[in-house]
């Protein structure tokens, strides 16, 4: 038994010992990548500044547009509605889709 347990942590570490690798530190590294940048801090600033001037705070699909204006009465449309109904054109109950 013990055997078996030598030979399952012998196993175990030698194949953890190939996972574990550093990084080198040199010029290929992507840690080691330096950006130089051309603009100042305050002209990144100053831009940042004229952002929310530039952008709308009510969020897309939010405006709820206006009823369209009608000349049709509610009466007339129930009774069209009724009338309808009356003649089969609507289907309802079980004669329903």
């Amino acid at each position: 038994m013990q055997a078996k347990f030598l030979i399952a942590a012998l196993a175990v570490a030698a194949a953890a010992s190939g996972v574990a690798r550093a990084d080198d530190a040199d010029a290929s590294s992507q840690f080691a990548i330096k950006i130089e940048g051309q603009r100042t801090r305050a002209e990144v600033m100053a831009e940042a500044q004229k952002v929310p001037a530039s952008r709308s705070l009510e969020p897309n699909g939010s405006r709820v547009l206006v009823a369209p204006k009608s000349g049709v009465t509610t009466q007339a449309v129930r009774a069209d509605t009724i009338e309808a109904m009356r003649l089969g054109k609507i289907p309802s109950g079980e004669a329903s889709f």
